[in-house]
């Protein structure tokens, strides 16, 4: 995630203005390494979050509210004796490092007013908070660093602080985009991306990446085969880019790796130029505000599915090894009907066969074409004992067919049913949801039960998705399998519509039609939610087949949301999300 120099200046502006004069009320320490500034500014209430975490070190305003531990830890204890009641002067950050201080003016122990400063470094594993006295000496931090962590800089309490080591590179302000493929540093850069991220203070890959695709220009192309042409287009984009940070023209967005909007990729203070998924916000807080509860709500839910995605996984394999194996024996027993052939010619021909044969040319009295054949036979055994060697065997093969067949079908019908369960679970957004889900793989067998899941069993339902098409239609959208079930079987009525994408897992989707003539425009509506909440929901044209809900019926036996359907109509839809949010979700 590109938290680089230019995304510290642009969430640097956007936290001085809202905050700037603001009044620090209350400090929370809800992590150990995460601190929370309740602050009032401007007649509103402002929670800012400063995260040293390796993995997702930011500092933002954020919405949401962590449980705080009963006893504060001894640094928010700290915190709040010099903070509480301060006044927030300015915030600033360093020559684009990843550096932000928080000057906040304070009564110390002797009445007077001094400036704290609480310095948040958003460096990865070497982030930190550190809380500064007027003197610049370090007070406390979140971490500490020894001289046996660290030879270069220490950053304990009494010791002086100092900044992190400056990067030898330049200042966006100092760039002259035309003079860069003069630089020095161009004989050392293997490639144009190369060249931006070692020569210009603050940028990113993923920055030099964005220039590289505003120019045309692909990021590993070495410097030495530019074209005159490439190194215009890479100027000019440079140029533009440099223009939007000098002016401060920031475009906070979210960038995902799918339509569903579910999966964040990146963050940035631009708009991607590359062609990808995204969403613009008017603040980069809220922008990080999402950005990091959607990949915090991701991992907790990815977490608590884990042993459900297993057993699904783990089943879905055994199905298609079993299905593997019965076609094996299916093409072992394919030509069971010449066994039987040979065994009835044989028998037509025992007085003809001499004792001893290895082998019996008889005709084919089957064929139209009236050809020989020539049997194989057991020299040690009579004709007849040939002939009942055939039978037994066709017997055996023609069993053997039944059987595999049969088994076959329910191996099937079990990948298929499974396969509806994973994509469901890959649509939960919630942990009742997933529960629900495991709870019906344990009244399918597939998951032991426990007192725990028990207990879980006496949880409110979920209930469907409910929608509203743009002709005023219900339509409702089935989370799970005992939803379809629920869904089609009890809820809707006869002359509801059904919706289903075709030989493909997903929700049964219904659209009352309340003795309704249904358009055109709310069939399309109700097939796109059918293919959105499918497995396909990332392909294009997908099948849907629709017909009314008196022509679905359930066979006895059947898993749950396994269903049989006839006189049905297929419609063809790419599911888009800019489509599905036109729809009005109820619930």
């Amino acid at each position: 995630m590109p938290f680089d120099g230019i995304v510290t200046k642009c969430i640097v502006n956007e936290l001085n203005t809202l905050l700037a004069g603001g009044r620090v009320e209350k400090v929370f320490q809800p992590e150990a390494d995460e601190i929370v500034l309740l602050v009032r500014s401007k007649s509103q209430n402002y929670r800012l979050v400063a995260s040293a975490n390796a993995n997702y070190p930011r500092l933002h305003i954020t919405a949401s509210q962590k449980e705080n531990p009963q006893t504060p830890p001894v640094f928010c204890m700290l915190m709040r004796k010099h903070l509480s009641g301060g006044k927030l002067l300015n915030i600033k950050f360093h020559d684009y490092e990843r550096v932000i201080s928080i000057n906040i003016e304070s009564v110390n122990e002797l009445g007077d007013l001094s400036v704290k400063q609480v310095v948040v470094e958003i460096m990865g594993k070497h982030s930190n908070i550190i809380l500064l006295n007027s003197e610049n000496k370090i007070i406390d931090s979140v971490k500490h660093v020894d001289s046996d962590i660290s030879s270069v800089r220490e950053v304990m309490p009494a010791r002086a602080y100092s900044l992190p080591p400056a990067q030898n590179k330049e200042l966006p302000e100092n760039i002259v985009p035309e003079e860069i493929f003069q630089h020095p540093s161009v004989a050392e850069a293997k490639h144009i991306e190369g060249l931006l991220l070692n020569l210009i203070k603050g940028f990113s890959p993923y920055t030099c990446r964005e220039i590289c695709s505003a120019s045309g220009v692909a990021p590993k192309t070495p410097v030495s085969d530019l074209s005159t042409t490439d190194k215009e287009n890479i100027i000019i984009a440079l140029k533009n880019y440099l223009n939007q940070i000098k002016g401060n023209l920031f475009e906070p967005c979210i960038i995902y790796q799918d339509k569903s909007l579910l999966k964040p990729a990146e963050f940035y203070c631009f708009t991607p130029r590359q062609q990808v998924i995204f969403k613009k916000y008017e603040l980069l807080s809220e922008a990080l505000n999402d950005f990091y509860s959607l990949r915090d709500t991701n991992e907790r839910l990815g977490q608590k599915m884990g042993d459900v995605v297993k057993v699904i996984k783990n089943g879905i394999d055994r199905c298609q090894k079993k299905i593997a194996l019965f076609n094996d024996k299916l093409r072992d027993v394919a030509d069971r009907e010449k066994l039987q052939l040979y065994g009835e010619l044989i028998t037509a021909n025992i007085y003809c066969i001499p004792s001893g044969s290895e082998t019996a040319r008889v005709l084919n009295y089957y064929s139209e074409n009236e050809e020989y054949l020539d049997i194989p036979l057991n020299e040690y055994k009579s004709a007849q004992e040939n002939a009942q060697k055939y039978y037994k065997q066709y017997s055996k093969a023609k069993s053997t067919h039944l059987n595999v067949t049969e088994q076959l079908k329910e191996a099937i019908s079990e990948l298929e049913y499974l396969q509806s369960v994973q994509t469901m679970l890959e649509n939960c957004g919630s942990r009742l949801e997933i529960d629900e889900i495991r709870q019906e793989l344990i009244d399918q067998g597939y998951i032991k039960a426990s007192a725990r899941n028990a207990r879980k069993k006496q949880d409110k339902p979920s209930s469907p998705l409910e929608f509203t098409s743009s002709d005023g239609f219900q339509i409702l959208v089935g989370k799970n399998n005992k939803q379809n079930d629920l869904l089609t079987l009890k809820l809707a009525a006869s002359s509801d519509i059904w919706l289903h994408t075709k030989n493909i897992p997903g929700s049964h989707v219904i659209i009352r039609a309340e003795r309704r003539e249904v358009p055109d425009s709310t069939l399309f509506e109700g097939a796109l939610l059918a293919a959105y909440h499918s497995s396909a929901k990332m392909s294009y044209n997908v099948p849907v087949d629709y017909t009314s809900v008196k022509n679905v019926k359930k066979p006895g036996g059947a898993k749950p949301g396994m269903v049989i359907y006839e006189s049905f109509k297929t419609i063809n839809v790419t599911p888009e999300e800019e489509k599905i949010v036109k729809l009005t979700q109820s619930k």
